[in-house]
């Protein structure tokens, strides 16, 4: 089922149902998320329609989109692409994941384009 929901986020960030502190910013970047993985991925059935000759959304495509809504919410802290770790110093949050470009098929992850 597309799109994934808020409690899905919640549950995937470890975020208690009842926690409702960030939901208006974490509703924020989800929805910026289904909106870049439905314009870099194209071809599948977002829609939900049925007879569609398109595929459903894989599962990894839709946890590719939680864990990019998530590592968004979660740079937000970070702009300078620093962040604060107490007694340990700072730590450099890098400005892609390997991981999500791979369960997105994105990045250097994307399969090849013949023209």
């Amino acid at each position: 089922m597309w799109p994934p929901t808020l409690a899905e986020l919640k549950l995937d960030m470890k975020i208690p149902d009842d926690d409702i502190r960030d939901d208006d910013r974490l509703r924020q970047v989800l929805d910026a998320a289904v909106v870049f993985v439905e314009r870099v991925r194209p071809g599948f059935n977002y829609q939900d329609e049925s007879g569609s000759d398109l595929p459903d959304v894989p599962d990894d495509l839709r946890l590719g989109t939680l864990r990019l809504a998530g590592r968004w919410h979660t740079r937000r802290r970070s702009p300078d692409a620093l962040i604060e770790m107490g007694e340990l110093g700072t730590s450099r949050v890098p400005g892609v994941d390997p991981d999500i470009e791979r369960l997105l098929g994105i990045g250097r992850y994307r399969a090849p384009v013949i023209a």
